[in-house]
């Protein structure tokens, strides 16, 4: 199953989704492997029309569904390796790859993709929690340490983040020493972030950023964050602003919430972020 109107041949998109159902280094509540192929089953409860954009995914988007990658649980070098080589596989034919997780570390292979081809690659990240641990319980690869071994690969002032109201002291000394931008708890100077025109961007949005009110489906909930329509404008603001060469929306568990309003939400919120993403530059 695709996910609604995603039924552009690969040859014919801009951009193609591939999902990661992955969370063996999950530090809390699991069950993000599944968010995946839930977003494409409860798809089918939405319309593909956006009365925000008035825009819809039959006539104004060309995407295709590839599916979902098999990997092996409890080897993450591995299954980042084979995340790695689907993304780079479709940047190396002029598309966007969106990865839907899966656990945030599904994000690093991407990324490793994206900055191999784009050696001057920014991130702009919406998250509750920093991310940016040196290791988890001695572990360098969790989804506890994601962006700090992003930034390994970027180096300094190259990630920004946005909805931050999470992390150990040590997280935070590592943003205030300036190796990151981050605007803690909200998004008020996302309006003043630009770039030099061309810059190519990965977005990555753990969907946990909201407020637990409106999306319980996660596995690690934070109270204190950001509205569905908050978020919503932010990202619709990037996607069109910005050169968007790479992103993901990540730790969806849908069993946690039995009420299936995290999905829905999940799938709305993809819906619009594949109609306002700018087609890639050939």
């Amino acid at each position: 199953m695709s996910f609604i109107g995603a039924d552009s041949a690969f040859a014919d998109a801009d951009v193609v989704i591939f999902g990661a159902p992955y969370d063996s280094t999950t530090s809390f509540r699991p069950g993000t492997r599944f968010g995946p192929s839930a977003v494409r089953s409860e798809s089918f409860g939405i319309e593909t029309y956006s009365p925000y954009q008035d825009r819809d995914l039959e006539t104004d988007a060309r995407v295709c569904d590839a599916g979902d990658l098999e990997l092996p649980f409890g080897a993450p070098d591995r299954a980042l390796d084979m995340i790695e080589e689907k993304a780079a596989g479709i940047l190396d034919a002029g598309k966007v790859p969106f990865l839907l997780g899966g656990e945030h570390l599904v994000t690093l292979g991407a990324v490793r993709a994206a900055a191999k081809r784009y050696p001057d690659l920014h991130i702009i990240h919406f998250d509750a929690h920093a991310d940016l641990r040196e290791d988890y319980l001695g572990v360098r690869l969790s989804h506890a340490c994601v962006l700090r071994r992003c930034h390994d690969i970027l180096g300094d002032g190259r990630i920004w983040q946005f909805g931050i109201r999470s992390g150990t002291r040590e997280e935070f000394a590592f943003m205030r020493e300036g190796h990151v931008v981050t605007e803690p708890f909200s998004v008020k100077t996302l309006a003043s972030l630009s770039f030099p025109e061309g810059t190519p961007v990965y977005l990555t949005v753990d969907l946990d950023v909201l407020d637990p009110s409106e999306f319980p489906g996660t596995g690690t909930q934070e109270a204190g964050g950001l509205r569905f329509a908050e978020l919503l404008g932010a990202l619709t603001d990037i996607l069109s602003r910005f050169r968007i060469v790479a992103l993901d929306n990540v730790e969806l568990s849908p069993a946690l919430d039995a009420s299936g309003r995290s999905t829905a939400l999940a799938c709305k919120l993809l819906r619009e972020q594949l109609l306002a993403l700018r087609a890639p530059v050939r």
